[in-house]
């Protein structure tokens, strides 16, 4: 009976029971990698290794001329030669861009600035990198940008080309080389404050014979003083005398 029991509760080979109890815990991953932070990125990226590129050995590829020197043309160079002596006779260069003005607004204008002895040059932007390439002038060069025009002068004429300026909204002054000066926009209207050549040189002469008239006072003033005082010495000295004559004649 108990063989019996026993046979019938205990679980028998093979078996399964109806309903096991899985216990499901957490997954600790660590296969994963944590984001960088955006500053750790930033700075690999700009300490990154960047190996050289290697050069090809002289002489692999035949001698390449550059293109300013390919394009140089005789015409080219007569006109780099006659803006040369542009900048050699004229004190006043200005670089004015101009603003799709029209063949009318452009012969008005140079005929307000030829009042005022200012000459109108037009030359082509390469001709001039090409010529402030190789001249003192080259900070002139990022001025010549799209279609420019040159305002020149033997002598500095900035009140009289401002004031035509004025007159036409079509031109933009961008900068101007005066007595080898580079001058902006703003330089220029300070320079335009100036008093011109012939009021300095009234103000100059006239402080000159101040101070030459107020030199001779001063040292006139010290031996006409000494005069006066010896001249007062010889008449306390007469006086003197005088007396000192009577009172002996009276004894």
């Amino acid at each position: 009976m108990a063989a019996t029991l026993c046979a019938k509760l205990l679980p028998k080979q093979g078996w399964l029971p109806l309903s096991v109890s899985v216990r499901h815990g957490s997954k600790a991953v660590t296969r994963h990698r944590r984001p960088q932070h955006i500053l750790k990125k930033k700075l690999l990226a700009v300490t990154e290794y960047i190996p050289p590129t290697r050069d090809a050995p002289p002489g692999a590829y035949p001698h390449q001329i550059k293109r300013g020197q390919e394009e140089c043309t005789g015409l080219m160079l007569l006109i780099k030669e006659d803006l040369k002596k542009v900048f050699q006779d004229y004190k006043m260069i200005a670089v004015v861009q101009n603003n799709n003005s029209n063949t009318d607004d452009m012969l008005t204008l140079r005929h307000r600035l030829h009042k005022h002895g200012i000459s109108v040059k037009f030359f082509p932007n390469q001709v001039m990198h090409l010529f402030l390439s190789d001249s003192i002038y080259g900070s002139m060069a990022p001025l010549f940008i799209g279609p420019t025009v040159l305002f020149v002068s033997k002598t500095p004429k900035v009140r009289e080309m401002l004031s035509t300026l004025r007159v036409s909204p079509q031109m933009t002054l961008l900068g101007a080389c005066i007595d080898n000066t580079l001058l902006s926009v703003q330089g220029i209207l300070h320079y335009s404050k100036l008093p011109s050549m012939t009021v300095v040189q009234g103000e100059l002469v006239s402080g000159l014979t101040m101070l030459t008239s107020h030199t001779v006072s001063v040292l006139q003033h010290h031996p006409g003083h000494l005069s006066a005082l010896l001249q007062q010495y010889v008449k306390q000295q007469s006086s003197e005398t005088t007396s000192e004559a009577k009172t002996e004649s009276a004894t």
